[in-house]
């Protein structure tokens, strides 16, 4: 059983019964004080959020988790099917854990699945896609002196604001994260 001086970010760990990540793990000695630790947890189930103060040394149960490389095939109602590059099995992740990275996801990503025995917990869809434009108002030449923004449907199906000199049929890089652009790819 490990302690609280054990535990890191990015942990997964069970708490109250349930699986949870450690998003923010901070050691605090407030003034004659005993010293705790400070934890912001997210449930893997459905990604809620939860603070809770340890105190120094409390025994804490460390969840070992496997992390696999696996190809994003097809999306599959509110799932998405991936498969492992290694053994060719298929398997089935709700799109809830890929966040906002879900709207740019196309056939053939790489993307990083954690799992709990055969179960996955969760997903983080590739940090950047590039995307082609399907759908925007035109340009107006000269409009790049601002800092103005306009919406752009992607091929994805995802709207994401660009600036004003994009036009259709043009690839962008996107963060998956944010969803904002980042430039124009040639």
């Amino acid at each position: 059983m490990a302690t609280t001086q054990d535990v890191s970010v990015g942990n997964f760990i069970r708490y109250n019964g349930e699986l949870v990540q450690v998003i923010e793990w901070q050691h605090r000695t407030p003034g004659n004080l005993r010293a705790f630790y400070q934890g912001k947890m997210r449930r893997v189930k459905d990604g809620k959020s939860a603070e809770n103060r340890f105190r120094s040394g409390e025994s804490v149960e460390i969840v070992r988790v496997e992390v696999k490389e696996l190809a994003y095939l097809y999306a599959d109602g509110d799932a998405f099917v991936c498969m492992d590059n290694e053994t060719y099995d298929q398997i089935t992740v709700a799109k809830f854990m890929f966040g906002e990275g879900a709207k740019f996801m196309k056939e053939g990503d790489t993307v990083m699945i954690s799992f709990e025995g055969d179960t996955p917990i969760s997903a983080d869809a590739p940090s950047h896609a590039i995307v082609e434009i399907t759908y925007t108002e035109p340009g107006v030449k000269g409009d790049t002196a601002t800092n103005t923004l306009k919406s752009a449907t992607t091929e994805t199906g995802a709207v994401v604001m660009v600036p004003l000199f994009v036009n259709i049929g043009e690839k962008i890089k996107v963060d998956t994260k944010t969803g904002s652009y980042v430039e124009r790819v040639k």
